[in-house]
């Protein structure tokens, strides 16, 4: 059995046997992220991009765990010079777990260190966990990507940032949704600064319009896959 648990903005944690897995862990300087890092097992650390609300507390939780950071070849980089145990992937590249894979895919959007360099592509990463694929679209704009994606790769759930300003927004969530074909939607990164406000709830409507299922998790929150 595994899980999919919301933490807040774009974090993410998958919980499958004996593996924990992290995504954009923005924790510590999220006010509104729900996880309790002693309680949860963290095998796994994946980073789409170097913005400081994604990178998060990658490389210190990366350090004290040893647990890898598998991201963008230049962001892995980084955050080897800083001490994490790093794992680098560029598009397109999967990679095999014990507990399934995850295949890095693009984003449209920028990324740069907490320093300000250059930090390679952004991303989207596309997980496969017990025949469940799981699609974290990262930062992005409304990109034809998503109809490659849905086509030849199918994922069942798309975890989508509804926010604007610095992605798309819910209308554009809603055809990146149909482009996807996926069977559910989890919104994110969206409602904790107030330049990316969003009203899930309506968000929710427009999508189960589509006859798609739409699942607006609180921080904390979860489904199982």
């Amino acid at each position: 059995m595994a899980s999919l648990q919301y933490i807040g903005h774009s974090a993410f944690y998958i919980q499958t046997e004996n593996y924990g897995i992290l995504i954009d862990p923005f924790i510590s300087g999220n006010p509104k992220a729900v996880f309790d890092i002693n309680k949860n097992k963290i095998t796994d650390i994946f980073v789409t991009h170097a913005h400081s609300d994604h990178l998060g507390d990658a490389i210190p939780l990366s350090k004290a765990l040893n647990a890898p950071v598998c991201a963008i070849f230049e962001l892995a980089n980084y955050c080897a010079q800083k001490g994490a145990y790093a794992q680098g992937i560029n598009m397109g590249g999967k990679i095999k777990f014990p507990w399934g894979s995850a295949k890095f895919l693009p984003a449209f959007h920028s990324s740069a260190t907490p320093e300000g360099t250059y930090a390679g592509m952004p991303a989207s990463i596309l997980f496969e966990i017990n025949g469940v694929k799981i699609y974290h679209a990262g930062d992005t704009c409304l990109n034809s990507e998503m109809k490659t994606i849905g086509e030849i790769y199918k994922p069942d759930i798309a975890l989508l940032p509804i926010g604007s300003t610095f992605t798309m927004d819910m209308d554009d969530a809603v055809i990146a949704t149909q482009w996807l074909g996926v069977k559910q939607v989890i919104p994110m990164h969206y409602n904790t600064f107030d330049l990316i406000i969003a009203d899930a709830d309506s968000f929710k409507n427009k999508i189960e319009a589509l006859g798609v299922k739409c699942t607006v998790l609180k921080p904390g929150e979860g489904i199982n896959l």
